[in-house]
């Protein structure tokens, strides 16, 4: 099943942190990105909180 972002129409309050990413994995983020019309950010913030979400 190919990962979806979630949607950003309801934005939250939220801070600023820096990650090192691996290229091969921004590449990976951004080809994800670009084919669902949304920003690298919220490809990365979808992912985290799906992963979370299945503790």
């Amino acid at each position: 099943m190919a990962f979806v972002p979630k949607s950003t129409k309801k934005k939250e309050p939220a801070s600023y942190k820096s990650l090192y990413i691996k290229e091969k994995l921004i590449k990976e983020v951004e080809k994800i990105a670009k084919e669902n019309n949304t920003s690298f950010n919220n490809v990365i913030i979808s992912m985290i909180e799906q992963c979370l979400d299945k503790k």
